[in-house]
């Protein structure tokens, strides 16, 4: 049988343009590899326990309610839990604050085994809660809402050294946490209502001024700014700091003179350089 130079010829090209193709494939698989070594090789990956669901605020933590999900161990939040098991077995823990779906839960959201989700769960190790009296004048007219951010202040009489009373007002706490109103600490109330007692979170030393200034004096609260942390300059001011208060009797018996009132009948007192005469 006789193969024609034709032929001979197709099937050189075509094993010529195979060869070709074989190695533009190779290339292109060989020069994507390092991308794919990059993506892998970005950083380990760590086991995080999240929300499988929404968990509303006091829930007792199930093991359905969370899943386990692989996490950057770079950009894991720190504390966080690594097994469902840790968080389902034993006696059950309660949510301490709402989640939301594929929200990685950390210890300070959970309260310990067989933990209730009462106000010592949310005091920061070291500090101390302290109650205040209020009324719709004292708790910023029921504006103040767990987890807001407030200045104690205390205005109280004093006796100088002349025996002389003065009033004045002084910081006895700023920038400290709202705990709870009345008997509420769910920090995601938005609701304002006229209080009969505010928790704060202060230091020990705090806690006792507070709690001597309400024995002497009357407490109010000032609500801050939600990022107002800037410190107070004035810690004390009193009554002669304020802007002076000119009496009636002078303003109105004009320069010089003053007008004397008793019962119903008024005369005034003119002062010149003769010296005093009433007119």
């Amino acid at each position: 049988m006789t193969v024609s130079i034709r032929t001979i010829a197709s099937l050189a090209v075509a094993l010529f343009l195979g060869v070709i193709a074989a190695f533009l494939a190779q290339r292109y698989l060989t020069n994507r590899e390092p991308a794919s070594a990059q993506v892998d090789t970005n950083g380990p990956l760590v086991d995080v326990v999240v929300a499988a669901q929404a968990i509303d605020r006091g829930a007792a933590l199930q093991a359905s309610m969370m899943k386990v999900v692989p996490y950057p161990a770079a950009a894991a939040p720190v504390g966080v839990f690594h097994n469902v098991s840790d968080l389902a077995s034993g006696q059950p823990r309660l949510a301490l604050r709402s989640m939301v779906s594929n929200e990685p839960i950390l210890p300070d959201n959970v309260s310990d085994p067989g933990g209730k989700g009462n106000l010592s769960a949310f005091v920061t190790a070291g500090m101390r809660a302290v109650s205040i009296r209020s009324n719709d004048v004292a708790g910023v007219g029921g504006f103040v809402l767990p987890g807001d951010r407030v200045d104690v202040l205390l205005t109280r009489s004093v006796t100088g050294g002349n025996q002389n009373n003065t009033t004045l007002t002084q910081i006895l706490a700023e920038n400290v946490r709202v705990l709870g109103v009345d008997q509420s600490d769910n920090d995601e109330d938005n609701k304002p209502v006229v209080a009969r007692a505010v928790t704060v979170e202060v230091t020990p030393e705090q806690a006792a001024s507070i709690s001597l200034g309400q024995s002497i004096g009357s407490v109010s609260l000032t609500l801050r700014h939600v990022a107002d942390s800037e410190p107070l300059t004035e810690k004390v001011l009193t009554v002669a700091e304020l802007a002076p208060v000119v009496p009636r009797a002078f303003r109105s018996g004009g320069e010089g003179g003053v007008r004397v009132i008793r019962g119903t009948e008024s005369s005034h007192m003119q002062f010149g350089a003769g010296g005093a005469g009433k007119q």
